[in-house]
């Protein structure tokens, strides 16, 4: 009998999702916004993947006698303080920004969802003590947080996926102890506990599940978040180390010659933009899509 209700349970789920799915799909696809947000994505996926095919130079060789050119046939975004190709290097650092801020909100998402889960599920001393140590987090600006993190840590791409990481496990974890508080004494959750399921497969196969919708939404807008402070780390001097081609560092690199060759500055700082807003149409648009109020 209580195989039963289980399998019924499973199958009713796999419906439910299925649906929302389609749902969000074909909202997604009505929203202009968010269209334009996800082929703009798409895009830099496919130059972090395949970038290297297409570069028309080295972004790691340049010329001395080459450098601050202004944009040109041959150089079609100009050249650095040291004479390298500003498009090959911005092309290279596409993927090294996806991934600090993909990896970064895997990581934080993945020990908030842990966290909040533990936290919204149980309650009572576990909850307060969990929620009290990521308020504390949260008391501090991020940015500022992750400097200070960055001077314990050091420099380098991997020190800074952590940092971020680590000041925005709070966001995440807030926000699934908030879900599951809505949604923990609600029938299935009931009939999960009846039937005898463990507090680990109520929570990651019957609660989660059923939650996501929110937690999507913040981590995908959260990529865009961590791309910008990866860039602000970078720029500051103690993210992603020369001489790898990262957006923030090649702002900083080129501040000191703004004045003389604009461009050094404009065309990174036009590609974290085009990033940024890419990531937050999309996030705007999925949580348009998700909401449930607007798919009827």
């Amino acid at each position: 009998m209580y195989a039963d209700i289980e399998l019924n349970t499973n199958v009713n789920e796999k419906k439910t999702r299925y649906k929302l799915f389609k749902n969000v799909l074909n909202m997604l696809i009505k929203n202009k916004a968010a269209l334009i947000g996800l082929i703009i994505i798409f895009l830099l996926i496919i130059v972090a993947l395949f970038g290297k095919f297409f570069m028309p130079y080295d972004p790691y060789v340049g010329e001395l006698s080459q450098s601050l050119q202004a944009p040109s046939a041959a150089h079609i975004f100009g050249t650095d303080e040291q004479g390298r190709d500003i498009l090959s290097r911005i092309i290279d650092g596409t993927k090294i920004s996806l991934r600090v801020g993909v990896t970064s909100v895997a990581v934080a998402l993945s020990i908030g969802t842990v966290i909040g889960s533990i936290a919204g599920y149980y309650g009572g001393k576990i909850d307060m003590l969990l929620m009290r140590i990521m308020d504390i987090i949260l008391a501090f600006p991020s940015l500022l947080l992750a400097i200070a993190f960055m001077s314990v840590l050091g420099r380098g791409i991997d020190k800074a996926v952590i940092a971020i990481s680590i000041v925005t496990i709070p966001e995440y974890a807030r926000i699934v102890r908030g879900c599951i508080l809505t949604v923990k004494e609600n029938e299935y959750v009931q009939a999960a506990r009846v039937i005898g399921n463990k507090d680990r497969t109520i929570i990651f196969k019957h609660i989660l599940p059923n939650v996501m919708s929110p937690i999507i939404v913040r981590a995908t807008l959260g990529i865009s978040t961590a791309i910008l402070e990866t860039s602000s780390l970078g720029f500051l001097g103690l993210g992603v180390q020369p001489p790898l081609a990262e957006w923030g560092s090649m702002l900083g690199a080129g501040r000191g010659y703004f004045y003389n060759a604009p461009h050094i500055v404009l065309f990174p700082g036009i590609a974290i933009t085009i990033t940024v807003l890419a990531f937050n149409l999309f996030g705007d648009g999925l949580r348009d899509a998700l909401d449930p109020k607007l798919r009827k």
